[in-house]
């Protein structure tokens, strides 16, 4: 028999088991403990969340204070270039029009200086033949009448050429800038469609890539470039079975989505004879605000892609068995294609794509955050180094041999004494 261990209550003569009172005692300061270190293990988790959610206003205020440095930077530069091209113009067309001046200057003056002699001979003819009547006089006066008249028409006709010279230059420095806007737009704009065209063939190739990576079993084939159809092909295969159905993908990454794409990608469907076809773009219809099913393709987001690319091959795969059982076919089939086109299967793939997407969404964060923390761990060890390396180099000049060698700090031969010390 196993001996108990009692005590008798003076008070109450009542039996008491000492194991049991032990038992209560341990086992209250372990849940005491366990309480405890859950309560500090809430607060650690707490205080990394708020961490992770500074650190991550941070990055975006950067990242915000980044691109406002770019737009002014590329503004400013544009508008230093425009400023020296319009004073190269100036500074043409000014030294052309002084060179243009200083010719009808000369000529001018050329002209004046001819007025002037031709005037000192009047006045010597007049004081030699004073006794000239006034029928001479009158006709020297009229002489000197004409050819003030003549030189004003030549004033006025020079004025005009340079006028209209001035207009020639005005109008071609306009024109040669309209031509400049125009070259800078058409510029601009081949560079927006060859960054648009290039960003559409890192989506397909990505598609691809992930296809193969998480499906190694199936059969991807990438539809080349100037074939008609989408990007790539998936047969679905099993170990149990090959060619269980494919599916269809397209990939479009424009800033507005067009309902035309839909007719296409479906001929093609057709034409291919595929069971499924998935359009994947960055920009959704406007009635959509997720990712669904339009005119029987389904349209999703490159991050919705994945977690569609699942479900939708489960259920090629569940098709396949299906068709490979025999008994019913058609009435499961009819089941499974209504089943397929339903709401209530459009909702779970909805709720099971939210479910993914939030995953992604939480691991690409976490992610973020941990490389900000090494790298700003990294430029602080840097940091500290290169401040220490300087400092070290600093007495080592100032105080010589007196300081004691550092080898972290040093050349691998810098701890050998030169050959002055040697011969010391």
């Amino acid at each position: 028999m196993t001996q108990k261990n009692t005590i008798q209550c003076p008070s109450c003569k009542a039996e008491i088991d000492v194991n049991d009172i032990l038992y209560h005692q341990i086992e209250e300061q372990l849940q005491q403990k366990i309480h405890a270190e859950a309560a500090e293990l809430k607060q650690e988790n707490e205080t990394i969340l708020s961490e992770i959610k500074d650190k991550e206003s941070a990055l975006r205020k950067e990242q915000q204070n980044f691109d406002q440095k770019l737009s002014d930077s590329v503004a400013k530069q544009l508008k230093a270039e425009k400023k020296v091209l319009s004073d190269q113009l100036k500074k043409q067309i000014t030294e052309e029009q002084s060179d243009q001046l200083t010719a009808l200057q000369d000529q001018i003056t050329e002209k004046t200086e001819q007025v002037k002699e031709l005037n000192q001979t009047k006045i010597q003819v007049e004081q030699l033949k004073r006794e000239k009547n006034e029928a001479e006089e009158k006709a020297q006066f009229k002489a000197e009448q004409s050819l003030t008249e003549q030189l004003k028409v030549e004033r006025e006709k020079i004025q005009k050429f340079a006028d209209e010279q001035n207009e020639l230059k005005l109008r071609q420095k306009d024109e040669h800038l309209d031509q400049l806007k125009r070259q800078l737009s058409d510029a601009q704009r081949k560079a927006e469609q060859g960054s648009m065209q290039t960003q559409g063939e890192v989506q397909e190739l990505a598609i691809e890539e992930w296809l193969i990576d998480k499906f190694p079993l199936d059969t991807i084939d990438e539809i080349k470039k100037g074939q008609r159809g989408g990007d790539c092909l998936q047969t679905v295969n099993t170990y149990e079975s090959q060619n269980c159905g494919t599916i269809y993908y397209e990939s479009k990454r424009t800033k507005d989505f067009q309902k035309t794409w839909i007719e296409k990608f479906k001929a093609d469907m057709r034409e291919k004879a595929v069971d499924i076809g998935v359009l994947v773009t960055n920009v959704l219809p406007k009635e959509f605000d997720r990712m669904g099913l339009m005119d029987g393709v389904w349209v999703c987001t490159y991050e919705e892609f994945k977690a569609l690319s699942f479900i939708l091959r489960e259920k090629i795969i569940a098709l396949n068995m299906t068709k490979k059982s025999g008994e019913n076919q058609v009435d499961k089939m009819g089941m499974l294609y209504s089943y397929l086109i339903s709401n209530e299967f459009k909702m779970q793939i909805e709720a099971i794509v939210e479910g993914f997407t939030q995953m992604q969404t939480d691991l690409d964060s976490e992610k973020r955050a941990l490389a900000r923390i090494w790298k700003q761990r990294e430029k602080q060890i840097t940091k500290v180094l290169e401040n220490t390396t300087g400092m070290y180099g600093s007495i080592r000049g100032i105080a010589g041999n007196a300081i004691g060698h550092i080898k972290s700090l040093e050349l691998p031969y810098s701890d050998e004494p030169d050959a002055e010390e040697k011969e010391q």
